[in-house]
Formats: C-alpha cells, structure tokens, sequence
C-alpha cells in the first residue's frame, strides 16, 4: 500500500525539464499519484545526458522517479478529450508551459476548473503574470543571470559566474512544492479550489535578497546592498596543510573559542573583533589572519581540534566524495535500486522523516516514455480500442 502524507492525492503532471519534476517528484515520494503526460517525443530532459538507454538520463531518472508517465498528442483531439477526463480524477493540475501554449491548448486555469473547480492549478513559470515579460521563455542560467548570482559571484572574483548547480530550478521547484501543497491544505479547510503562480525570478530574486538586501529592508539601499560577510574575498574554505575545511563562528561566544583554537585567545577581547559589529567591519583582517593560522596544520588535525573546542566546521567534500562519506554512507542516504529494464541505477533516500506518514523514494521505478498510458487510460474508462487509436 503506498505510504506518505500525500497517500491519495492524483497529481497531473504536464511539467518539463527540472523545476516541475522536482516539486512532483518530491510529492511522489511523498504517496501521491503523479502521472506525468508527455507529449510523443517525451521530455527533453530525457535526452539531455548521456543513459544506458536512449531516453533514460540520468538527469530525467533522477527528478521522474515514482511517476507514471502517459503519452497524450494534445494537437490532436483525442489526446485533449483523454486529457480532460484525466483532470476530472485529479486533485493537482500543474504545468510548465508559457501562458500563451497551455491556454491555446485549451487547458488555461478557467477552462480546468470548469472540469474539476476543486483543483489546485499550478503554474511553474519564468516570470510573474504581472509584468511584460510574462511569456518570456526561462532556463536555469537566463534566470541565475537576471536574479542577481552572477553580480554577487562577480563582487567576490571579479569574474561574473553561475553557481555551479541548477539552483535556479531547483529552488522554484521547491517553492512550487510548498505553495501546491499549502493550496491543497487550504482545499481541505474549505474545499476550495485555486490557481497558483510560482514564478522562477521573483521567487529566486527574493531567495538571493534573504540576506543581500541588507540595508534595503530599512528603505535605505543607498548605505549598502549585499551581507559583508557573504560578500568579503576571504570567505572560502579555508586550506589547511593538506587539503580544505570550512569554518563558521559569528556569535561572540563561538569566536572566543575560535580565538582560542587558533591559539590566539587574547583576539577576542580586542577592539577589531571583540562584538559581531566589530567583526563585521573588519571582516577582512578576520579571514586573512584565519587563512594564515590554517595553514600550520592538517585537515584532520583542525578538525580535531575545532571539534575541541566547539567550532562549526565541515571538510571540504568534492561530488566523488559524497558517494563514499561515511556518515552518507552509514545513514543509508545512497539507495542501490534495481530498475526493471535499465538495471542497476543508485538513488537518495528522502531527506526528511515523517513518524506516521512515511514516503517512499522508490515506491515506483523512473518511468519509460509512455509506459503508463495503457494502465492509466483504461483507470478512466477506456476500452483497448479505443486506447489504441488515441495514440496511433
């Protein structure tokens, strides 16, 4: 029986690339039943690395586990009536598509909620409705570039780069996820439908200004953007004799002790670093004096060290490493699965617990393009026939 606080919601997935496979992916894990509806050629993102098997990446198997995947030609009345009596049975509609594509399709927010006016309709979009680049297409690095990341990046090198992972994605596909899942809790308050918008900018903007609008929030940008602290060229992993280990003290307390494993106590009390306003302003006096102790010891030995004497601190970690930490290791967050036609395949447990409710990473294997459409069309009612001509 499936498991997960989500067991029993029916989520009609028409999303693409990573932003909204990810928040349906999460919610799969999480019990509910995602049918994921393709068009005939699949999703690019099937074919966007390398996989043993023509249509299977690595990346499309990573963020489409525990769906079920339908093939439906929405060109073609027959894939538009399928879909339509798919959204009768759904408590989720979300879409990836710019408004002008969905709404010419015949499936905008007015024309589902005339089918099922309990449904939660989520919009995975580049920009806000609001604005006049409202149908302007969005990628991961035309939204990282627009949010303000590369500006910061350029602050602290001089050179203006990406952040080194689809973060733009992945943390509007997060947003998307807790807004959906708000709307469907909202829905059992009332039993209320809606439509939800969860645009990539404004949601990374405002994800980049936690911290760096700074003296903005005060309605005074003119004193200052962006956290010292962030922003100082010193802020980095900090090289040891042998390798590199991360440090982070900002409460008084916590830097008198990393005053005291740095083998200079007596810093603590001095005028430059004795209060976090203090520390702030000469931020970086603090980091090169740091950099110069770190530099007599060896990674293990500071990290025993700190450890000593309760400073945070974590070693540096490349991607090769991550698979064989031992703490990943012995928590079981590396799952080796058995997929039943692509073999072998290693997957990431759900990183948080739930006492009651628990999720399954696994609870259906990535789906083939398609391989559901049989199974999920003859759910609604219809004969082989007349499955065989939706698609022929």
């Amino acid at each position: 029986m499936p498991s997960g606080p989500l067991t029993g919601v029916r989520v009609v997935d028409l999303t693409g690339m990573v932003m909204g496979p990810y928040c349906t992916q999460i919610m799969a894990d999480m019990g509910a039943d995602v049918i994921k509806v393709e068009p005939p050629q699949g999703d690019d993102t099937r074919y966007i690395s390398v996989g043993p098997v023509p249509g299977m990446s690595g990346v499309f198997v990573n963020v489409n586990r525990g769906k079920r995947s339908i093939v439906l030609d929405l060109q073609t009345d027959a894939g538009t009536r399928a879909l339509r009596a798919l959204v009768e049975t759904a408590d989720v509609f979300i879409h990836s598509m710019r408004a002008k594509a969905i709404t010419k399709l015949g499936f905008a927010y007015e024309d589902v909620a005339a089918i099922n006016p309990a449904i939660i309709y989520t919009n995975c979009y580049g920009y806000g409705r609001r604005g006049p680049e409202r149908d302007r297409p969005a990628y991961d690095d035309t939204i990282q570039a627009e949010c303000g990341l590369p500006g910061v990046q350029q602050q602290l090198t001089g050179e203006a780069d990406y952040v080194g992972t689809i973060m733009a994605d992945k943390v509007a596909g997060l947003t998307a996820l807790y807004a959906t899942t708000m709307a469907l809790f909202h829905r059992e308050r009332t039993g209320e439908g809606q439509e939800v918008h969860v645009p990539m900018l404004e949601t990374v903007v405002a994800f980049n200004l936690v911290d760096h609008l700074w003296h903005g929030v005060l309605a005074e940008p003119e004193k200052g953007l962006g956290y010292p602290r962030m922003l100082t060229p010193h802020r980095r992993p900090f090289p040891t004799k042998d390798g590199h280990i991360c440090i982070l003290a900002t409460t008084d307390a916590q830097s008198r002790h990393l005053f005291e494993a740095l083998d200079c106590p007596e810093l603590a009390d001095e005028e430059r670093f004795c209060t976090l306003d203090r520390r702030t302003d000469n931020i970086d006096e603090l980091y090169a004096l740091i950099v110069e102790r770190m530099r007599r010891r060896t990674t293990a030995e500071w990290r025993e060290r700190l450890d000593h004497f309760d400073v945070h601190n974590g070693v540096v970690t490349n991607l090769g490493g991550l698979l064989a930490d031992r703490y990943l290791t012995e928590s079981g967050f590396f799952e080796p699965v058995e997929h039943p036609s692509e073999g072998k395949m290693l997957t990431t447990a759900i990183p948080v617990a739930f006492s009651a409710t628990p999720g399954e990473c696994f609870r259906l294997p990535p789906p083939r393009l398609g391989e559901h459409t049989r199974e999920v069309l003859a759910g609604l009612g219809y004969s082989d026939a007349d499955i065989e001509k939706i698609n022929a």
